[in-house]
C-alpha cells in the first residue's frame, strides 16, 4: 500500500532555505524571525535541544546578512580539549607552547568579516567565558605567545541546549557574557512541538537515502509513520535522519514497517510515547468510523467530525487512511516478505 502522506516535502521559498525541510507553523515561525533578524548585525542566541538543526539556522543567518560573502565559522566548543580552545579560537605563534611548531589563525580572526558560530556555548569553561567577553567587548584579539593586538570585526551566533539562566544562578556561566551573546533570542522548537512534521520529514528523508543509496525502498507503512508521529524523539531531526537511513539500508522490501524503526522498544520514550501512541489511535479509529458512516463521502464525515473538508484530508494523510475511491485507483505494492 502506497503512503497517503504528503507527497512532496517543501522547503521554505527563499533560497537560504533550500536545505530547511519543515511544515510545521512552529517552524514557520522561527524561519521568519531569521529573515527578520539576519540583516540586522546583532549578537544572536540559538536555544533548542540537540539534534533540532541549530547550526543550519546559524548559517541561514549568516546567508542573509550583509557578510554573506565572507566565512562562516562554526565551533563545537565541548568538543575541543579545555587546553586547546583559546589557541583554537584566538590563534598562537610559532613556538607559543609544546607541540606549536608552526603560527596558527585562530576561528575568531578566521571569521573576521564574517560570522563566528558558537555550538554549546554553555559548556565553554569558566576561564574561557572570560577571555570570550574580554573580546566582545573590545573586538581585539592576542593570538597565544603574541603581544601584537589585531581588530577583528566578527558577527556572533551562539546556540546551546543548556538552561544559562540556571546556570547563572549557579555560578557556571556569566551573566554579563549572556547580555553579549544575547542580543537577540530565537526558541527553536523540538521535533515534538512540530505537529505533523516527523512523518513529512521521514518521507523526506527516505527518498533521500533511497536515490543516494541506490535503494528500492518507496514508502512507509501506516503503522510506521503513526509510530512515527507517536515516538517522542529525543534526538529529535538529527535522530529521525539516523533511524531512517538504517531503515532504508536495511530494508528487505519496498516498505518500511514499524519493526524495522525499531522505536516502539525504545525506554526513553516512556509513557509519553504510549500516550501520544494511544491519542493517535483513538483519533484515526473516529476519521475511519466517519468514514464508514457516511459511505465515504468527504464532505459529510467533515461535517459529521465538526471539522474542514482540508482539515479532515490532512488526517486522512497523518493515517495513511484511503476512501474507497481512492483504494480503487491506487496501486497495491506487494512486499516480497509477504509473498
Amino acid at each position: 500500500m502506497r503512503s497517503t502522506f504528503a507527497d512532496n516535502p517543501q522547503t521554505s521559498a527563499h533560497p537560504v532555505f533550500e536545505s530547511i525541510v519543515y511544515r510545521s507553523a512552529a517552524m514557520s515561525a522561527v524561519l521568519g524571525d531569521i529573515r527578520r533578524i539576519a540583516p540586522i548585525d546583532v549578537s544572536v542566541l540559538l536555544l533548542g535541544e540537540n539534534g533540532t538543526g541549530k547550526e543550519l539556522l546559524a548559517q541561514a543567518i549568516h546567508d542573509l546578512s550583509r557578510r554573506a560573502k565572507n566565512p562562516f565559522i562554526a565551533v563545537n566548543c565541548p568538543a575541543i580539549p579545555e587546553t586547546l580552545l583559546e589557541s583554537e579560537l584566538f590563534g598562537h605563534e610559532r613556538g607559543a607552547f609544546t607541540g606549536a611548531v608552526q603560527q596558527a589563525v585562530g576561528k575568531i580572526e578566521a571569521a573576521n568579516g564574517g560570522t563566528l558560530f558558537l555550538d554549546e556555548i554553555g559548556d565553554m569553561p569558566s576561564l574561557m567565558q572570560v577571555k570570550l567577553l574580554r573580546f566582545l567587548q573590545s573586538r581585539v584579539i592576542e593570538r597565544v605567545g603574541s603581544h601584537r593586538s589585531r581588530q577583528i570585526d566578527v558577527r556572533i551566533v551562539a546556540a546551546t541546549n543548556q538552561n544559562l539562566e540556571q546556570q547563572i544562578a549557579e555560578g557556571r556561566f556569566r551573566q554579563d557574557l549572556f547580555y553579549r551573546i544575547n542580543q537577540v533570542t530565537v526558541q527553536v522548537p523540538s521535533l515534538r512541538q512540530r505537529e505533523g512534521e516527523a512523518g513529512f520529514l521521514a518521507i523526506h528523508f527516505l527518498r533521500r537515502f533511497a536515490n543516494e543509496h541506490g535503494r528500492d525502498v518507496r514508502a512507509f507503512t501506516p503503522d510506521a509513520l503513526r509510530e512515527i508521529e507517536a515516538y517522542s524523539w529525543p534526538g529529535n531531526v538529527r535522530e529521525l535522519e539516523n533511524r531512517v537511513m538504517r531503515a532504508v539500508i536495511m530494508a528487505r522490501g519496498p516498505r518500511i514497517a514499524a519493526s524495522d524503526l525499531g522505536l516502539a522498544e525504545e525506554p526513553t520514550a516512556g509513557s509519553a510515547l504510549r500516550l501520544r501512541h494511544a491519542r493517535q489511535r483513538a483519533e484515526g479509529d473516529v476519521v475511519r468510523q466517519a468514514l464508514a458512516q457516511c459511505g465515504s463521502n468527504i464532505s459529510q464525515a467533515a461535517k459529521l467530525l465538526g471539522i474542514s473538508r482540508p482539515t479532515l484530508y490532512t488526517l486522512l494523510r497523518q493515517h495513511g487512511i484511503a476512501t474507497s475511491r481512492q483504494r480503487r485507483s491506487t496501486p497495491v505494492i506487494p512486499d516480497p516478505d509477504e509473498t
